[in-house]
């Protein structure tokens, strides 16, 4: 027992440690941006990333001393990653566009049409967790109001608390839904950007084979299938081949 304890202590002064050493290395990098010194506020930035600890607050810095360097795929790279973390974040979107333009290609996004675009924009409001959450606290809701409707003894009010069952039950159901549904795109969808200078898209995965396009660092694709290698993508424009894996970064 007295050795679970000491172990259990310094696990405690370890995660501390982490964390202030974190803090202090991510306080230095926003001093280093500040003052100009672009690479060195790098070098601390990516130090609490080795520690295992990140924000959206630290990729998006990250992201603008990327972007100050005219380094278009790591800027955009972080950028993204700030994003997946806080997607409604406005002044993310718009330095993630502005490292955009910086990029060679301009391959165009195809617009998602129909139903299935409409349940992803609900969906992808909130993350899967907080969906989730809101069944969890709906689901007590439910109970009050069962509860209310069990010991009522009006007409009027079991009516009421009846009522307010049916319709709390269909937030439960949709919130539910809405929590499997995100959770599965994000699992599906496997983003990568494109960090190599220039990077050929195969017809099959080897070298030999035809060139389907050649892009150029900072270009987003999205991961189908790995081979050995190689990965079959998706350009934003529905263009599929393969590409060398060692000339992306997935962003999950």
């Amino acid at each position: 027992v007295v050795k679970f304890k000491k172990m259990k202590k310094l696990i405690v002064i370890l995660f501390l440690f982490q964390l202030s050493f974190a803090q202090n290395a991510f306080d230095k990098g926003n001093q280093l941006f500040k003052s100009g010194n672009f690479e060195e506020a790098i070098v601390n930035y990516e130090s609490v990333l080795a520690q295992r600890q990140q924000s959206a607050e630290l990729y998006f810095n990250l992201g603008n001393s990327y972007y100050k360097l005219h380094k278009v795929a790591p800027a955009i790279y972080n950028y993204e990653k700030a994003l997946l973390l806080n997607p409604n974040d406005e002044e993310i979107k718009t330095n993630l566009e502005f490292a955009i333009k910086l990029k060679i290609d301009d391959i165009k996004e195809l617009p998602k049409v129909g139903f299935s675009k409409l349940i992803e924009n609900v969906t992808s409001s909130y993350n899967y967790d907080t969906w989730a959450w809101i069944s969890v606290i709906f689901a007590f809701v439910f109970l009050a109001f069962f509860i209310g409707y069990y010991f009522s003894k009006l007409a009027v009010t079991k009516r009421a608390f009846f009522t307010g069952m049916f319709l709390i039950l269909v937030v439960i159901i949709i919130s539910t839904s809405a929590a499997f549904s995100e959770k599965s795109r994000i699992e599906n969808d496997k983003p990568a950007i494109i960090f190599s200078e220039i990077a050929l898209l195969k017809s099959q995965a080897n070298l030999s084979s035809k060139t389907k396009a050649t892009l150029h660092e900072g270009t987003k694709v999205y991961v189908l299938e790995t081979s050995a290698n190689w990965k079959k993508v998706a350009l934003t424009d529905e263009t599929i081949g393969w590409i060398e894996s060692e000339a992306i970064r997935e962003l999950r």
